[in-house]
């Protein structure tokens, strides 16, 4: 089969805007243009690519060429850039809010040295970020599947270490002998998809509590565990300043969780991917050797 850059260019368009509509006015043509390449790239597939929805959205089928798509507009930003003609080269990235908050950052600095380059982040659970490689909305990711995603290499770059955690109050007031009472002292998650929390409880035998408190950042996860609103899983650059300052205690009986990560990224010949790359892998070794958390 073969496909015509600009229908690729407007199923991309649609992803990113919701409706054909908003796909038109970025793409400077009609609704009915829009309308007309996407019928067309159907009849090529043989099959439906998008949903008449709204928003619109990529059918299974289609999310091969959302990410050829994607490919092609990466590699001609790039061509042109090196050609001077000013492209900026856009790079999508999925991180988890943990990485992001620690040893992520100098990947940040080593962007910005790179003004030609535009960083577009998704901050998505590890668990769950490769599967916006697999529909194409990112072209590398921070992730916990081993497995390289269909089109992408992948390699490990280490783990964060966690340790469940509370105030001393709060764990005074649900002490159960040498141990703590897991099904009544209130929990703090990230949010719903975050389930570190829901291993420990499960191995001591527990679901969770009836008071579980959601607080979607790193920091004021940290903050929240501080102030005594319930226990959860620090990160150990957390930990140890707020251990040292007697703010909170570890919970018996819970061992440390190193979470895997590793880099997954499209297997395209891309000098800005290559480069970022590079800088992810840099700050991953800089983290370990500062001794936050394990590298194998």
């Amino acid at each position: 089969m073969r496909f015509e850059p600009t229908q690729l260019e407007t199923l991309v368009a649609i992803t990113e805007e919701g409706t054909f509509e908003a796909a038109a006015r970025r793409l400077h043509v009609t609704a009915s243009a829009v309308s007309q390449r996407v019928r067309a790239l159907e009849q090529a597939a043989g099959q439906v690519l998008v949903r008449r929805t709204t928003p619109a959205a990529v059918t299974p089928a289609g999310e091969p060429l959302v990410r050829l798509g994607r490919q092609l507009r990466l590699l001609g930003a790039e061509a042109s850039a090196s050609l001077g003609g000013g492209e900026v080269v856009d790079l999508a990235v999925a991180v988890n809010a943990d990485s992001l908050a620690t040893w992520f950052r100098p990947v940040l600095a080593a962007l910005a040295q790179r003004p030609g380059t535009a960083l577009c982040l998704h901050v998505e659970d590890q668990a769950y970020s490769d599967d916006l490689l697999r529909r194409g909305e990112v072209l590398a990711a921070v992730t916990g599947e081993p497995r390289p995603v269909q089109g992408c290499v992948v390699e490990r770059l280490g783990g964060l270490r966690y340790t469940a955690a509370a105030a001393p109050g709060l764990v005074e007031r649900h002490r159960r002998g040498r141990g703590v009472d897991w099904a009544a002292m209130p929990l703090v998650v990230y949010n719903e998809k975050d389930h570190l929390q829901d291993d420990l409880l499960a191995a001591h035998g527990a679901g969770r509590p009836p008071v579980v408190h959601r607080v979607p950042s790193t920091a004021d996860f940290h903050e929240a565990i501080r102030a005594g609103l319930g226990w959860g899983m620090l990160l150990d650059p957390q930990l140890a300043a707020s251990l040292a300052a007697g703010e909170v205690v570890r919970l018996p009986g819970a061992r440390p969780v190193v979470v895997p990560l590793f880099w997954q990224r499209w297997r395209l010949d891309s000098p800005a991917l290559a480069a970022l790359t590079e800088d992810v892998r840099h700050a991953a070794r800089a983290l370990s050797a500062a001794g936050a958390r394990k590298v194998s």
